[in-house]
């Protein structure tokens, strides 16, 4: 059976808004004499699916419409949860005791369990398909997008041209579920209507253009967009334009799940981040020690270091809340033997993570990239999908739908709190402060030469003033010997001619001349720095997967993911296979935010901060998923 093709001209789009429109009459429809054969294909026999629940089967619908999208990480949040809260909804029409998110109707089934489990297959099918065809329908990708969802229903047997929302009948029940979410998607301060875009906020710095030196600031403080030859977006989707234009800047007043409103869009409020500022001192002084631990992780980037280090759970891991302060742990605790060392160099390690954080295996973004990883734990063999970790095993279909329900609850929220913050605060990326402050001098030596008090504190083997001496032949600045009073730091060189077969190493560059372990059409996200948006979508996840599974631990005590030797795409490498292995679920979480600042794109008071956050939105998101499955949510 051949796939309907879905034509570009988005008929099937126009199905949606139909029934968009129709949202003031979903509550309370009449009953209809509907049929199931209204809405199956005849003669069709539904695919396996590997036997996989159909929420599971539309959540991997979803992350490959995803994939295909430019990465925009807070509008795939906020549509993983729509979607999940649809299915959600879907499921819970046939519980008498559930609470719906936006639709609150309850319906019955013939044929006891079985009749029950196939009416919520039906309505779950029609509610995903239809949001998930309206909120990619100017999606990159559309028409592969729009050929998936079309064949993924037709595997199912069902009928895509099925638009009936009267009656009660499960697939009428998913098209009023569908439009009641599309409704709600048009008023809950995304700014859909205009794409996502808003006209309120203007970067107060001018671009700086990453190919020239240094930089020029209004405020240090603030963000800077940047100028591009071509902007590629992490997946590899060209961007038009050549000037980055900050991503979401309004995000904190969309509609949480969990979060309490703000008048003033930061539904979280953590601390001040950290300013270039000398009437505080403190906060100056760590806006400079932030600069310097940026250029110390780019300093470890260098394959031709011989160091060996072991990141295996044995070493790594169990740090507390909001640091990295873990050493490990002594045993497995669900083999009662101690992790194997896992050694591997230091520089294959720090651009191993760098690039397996950046956006996910297949770049679904962070948020999507936790659903994999969710995934991947319901699949573990002999797992038990206990709710909690408590009580009787339930169905796949019942385990998968609270999953994605409290799971992309969390991510949405983090998303919302994350970018609330993020266009307050409007901090600057680690490129503009290097540079700047580079440019500036050093703040180290007021009777020294190149004194700025904006400059870059010295810091002897990693930033240093070029002097004739240190410049002479055969010594560590040889190659500035034309930049004599400037600063040096010792970092990543920048991006090597032919990244397949070369890796640029780390040494002695201007520092006005630095840029991040980063694709060279990529640079740094379209959004200000604090806080890390991986550090809250990640720990959000990992609280969830925490409570839902019962325990903090992966299946079997730890999961791992290896990066094959020389499958970087910012540089040749790794030198050998890097298997990247967390006991914990925080442990993952915490290398995701930690990669941030190897990838030069973050400072750690990004990451820290952002994980308390993530925190907190895993744990409310949570928490309140629950009430909705006890039927206590009102």
């Amino acid at each position: 059976m051949s796939p309907m093709r879905v034509t570009i001209d988005r008929t099937a789009v126009a199905l949606v808004v139909v029934l968009s429109v129709t949202a003031s009459a979903l509550v309370g429809c009449a009953s209809s004499s509907t049929t199931a054969s209204d809405y199956l294909v005849d003669g069709c026999s539904p695919a396996k699916h590997d036997g996989q629940s159909v929420a599971r089967v539309w959540d991997e619908a979803m992350l490959d419409a995803i994939r295909r999208d430019t990465p925009a990480p807070t509008v795939h949040a906020r549509n993983l949860f729509h979607v999940s809260a649809a299915m959600w909804d879907a499921w819970a029409a046939y519980d008498p005791h559930a609470d719906g998110w936006l639709v609150h109707e309850k319906l019955t089934a013939s044929g006891g369990a079985h009749g029950v489990k196939a009416a919520r297959e039906v309505a779950i099918s029609y509610a995903a398909y239809r949001v998930l065809l309206y909120r990619y329908s100017f999606a990159a990708g559309m028409q592969e997008t729009f050929d998936e969802l079309s064949a993924t229903m037709r595997s199912l047997c069902y009928r895509i041209d099925y638009t009936e929302i009267e009656g009660d009948s499960p697939a009428a029940l998913g098209n009023r579920i569908a439009a009641k979410v599309i409704e709600h998607g048009k008023h809950d301060g995304s700014l859909e209507a205009t794409h996502y875009v808003g006209t309120g906020y203007r970067p107060v710095n001018a671009p700086l253009v990453v190919a020239k030196p240094g930089t020029t600031m209004r405020d240090p403080n603030r963000w800077q967009p940047l100028a591009l030859a071509q902007i590629v977006a992490q997946n590899g989707l060209p961007i038009p334009g050549s000037v980055q234009r900050f991503i979401g800047p309004f995000w904190g007043r969309v509609e949480s799940f969990g979060l309490p409103a703000s008048d003033d869009g930061t539904p979280v409020d953590p601390p001040a981040p950290p300013k270039l500022e000398a009437g505080d001192p403190a906060s100056d002084a760590a806006f400079k020690q932030a600069a310097v631990d940026v250029i110390a992780a780019s300093a470890q980037l260098d394959p031709t270091d011989a160091e060996m280090i072991d990141i295996s759970p044995a070493a790594r891991g169990h740090s507390h809340l909001g640091t990295n302060d873990g050493h490990g742990y002594a045993e497995n605790p669900r083999t009662g033997s101690p992790y194997a060392p896992n050694r591997v160099r230091r520089a294959d390690f720090a651009r191993a993570l760098a690039e397996f954080w950046a956006d996910g295996p297949e770049s679904e973004t962070p948020p999507g990239h936790w659903n994999t990883i969710a995934n991947t734990v319901s699949d573990a063999p002999g797992f038990e999908h206990r709710i909690g970790g408590k009580g009787h095993a339930v169905d796949r279909l019942e385990w998968d739908v609270k999953l994605y329900f409290a799971l992309n609850g969390a991510v949405h929220d983090a998303a919302v709190a994350a970018w609330g913050i993020k266009g307050v605060a409007d901090t600057a990326r680690p490129i503009s402060m290097i540079r700047y402050m580079g440019g500036k001098g050093q703040s180290t030596d007021p009777d020294g030469p190149s004194y700025d008090p904006e400059g870059l504190p010295l810091v002897p083997g990693l930033v240093e003033l070029v002097t004739s001496a240190s410049s002479a032949p055969g010594q560590r600045h040889e190659k500035l010997a034309r930049h004599v009073g400037e600063i040096a730091i010792r970092a990543w060189r920048g991006n090597p001619g032919d990244p397949t077969k070369q890796a640029a190493g780390v040494g002695w560059i201007r520092a006005v001349e630095w840029v991040p372990y980063q694709r060279p059409t990529f640079v740094t996200p379209s959004f200000a720095g604090y806080v890390s948006g991986h550090s809250t979508f990640s720990r959000a996840a990992a609280e969830v997967m925490t409570a839902m599974t019962g325990d903090a631990y992966f299946p079997g005590g730890m999961s791992e993911w290896t990066v094959k030797q020389g499958s970087l795409g910012t540089e040749h490498g790794p030198t050998q296979d890097v298997t990247l292995q967390w006991a914990r679920y925080y442990d993952a979480a915490d290398q995701a935010g930690i990669s941030r600042i190897y990838g030069g794109i973050h400072i750690p008071a990004d990451d820290f901060e952002g994980r308390k956050i993530g925190a907190r939105c895993g744990h409310t998101a949570w928490t309140l998923a629950t009430h909705y499955w006890n039927g206590t949510a009102d």
